[in-house]
């Protein structure tokens, strides 16, 4: 029977077991497995939160059921404040664009950017490599402020035309794409105003990884 406090490496290890084995022994591995098959198959779930910053994201989906992290940022004073959670087993320090992405291919169930999908944070062609980490059929959600400029837009343009290229490139299928009135507190605004707050607007991506 599978212990309900094992860590992912020895639940790896006890799925591993399994393979090879014929179809009679394959379903007593089941039944081994069912008393805890629902525990284990939430801690078999990996995020991969990119530009994860102080990891308040992370923090609202864990009230989700999510609970293995890794995050990636290129601010170690972020990162400092993102291990304060408690939330991720890693966190990796690296320059989006010009370092590489430092994750393993084909390894997440969820990748995830909020936030740093900006002409000035993070070039569209990171996008790949989000969906490089994610696992086959594993989803890929991206999200943009639409604050309105002329790099701003000209950054929009360039990546939804990557996105639609990776799709056509049987890379990923588009899920679902939602615009937000009020993604976030305009905190670029003058302040004249401070009985009504603004809003900058946004764009939520999501994308599920090809299984081939």
């Amino acid at each position: 029977m599978s212990d309900s406090s094992r860590s992912l490496d020895d639940l790896r290890t006890f799925v591993n077991s399994s393979a090879g084995v014929d179809l009679q022994q394959k379903m007593k591995f089941y039944n081994s497995w069912a008393e805890t098959y629902d525990q284990d198959s939430d801690t078999l779930i990996q995020v991969l939160d990119v530009a994860c910053g102080s990891g308040w994201v992370a923090n609202l989906m864990v009230e989700l059921g999510f609970k293995h992290f890794v995050g990636v940022d290129g601010s170690q004073g972020m990162l400092d404040q993102a291990a304060k959670t408690g939330l991720y087993k890693e966190l990796k320090l690296a320059f989006l664009g010009t370092d590489p992405l430092p994750a393993q291919t084909g390894m997440f169930d969820v990748v995830m950017i909020v936030g740093g999908l900006r002409y000035d944070h993070v070039p569209v062609s990171v996008i790949r490599e989000l969906c490089l980490a994610a696992k086959p059929g594993g989803h890929i959600c991206m999200s943009r402020n639409g604050l309105k400029s002329e790099s701003g837009n000209k950054y929009k343009v360039s990546m939804e035309k990557e996105l639609q290229l990776m799709e056509e490139e049987g890379l990923w299928s588009h899920v679902i794409t939602k615009e937000m009135d009020k993604y976030m507190i305009d905190v670029y605004s003058n302040g004249e105003d401070a009985q009504n707050e603004k809003y900058v607007p946004g764009t939520m991506y999501l994308y599920r990884k090809s299984l081939n």
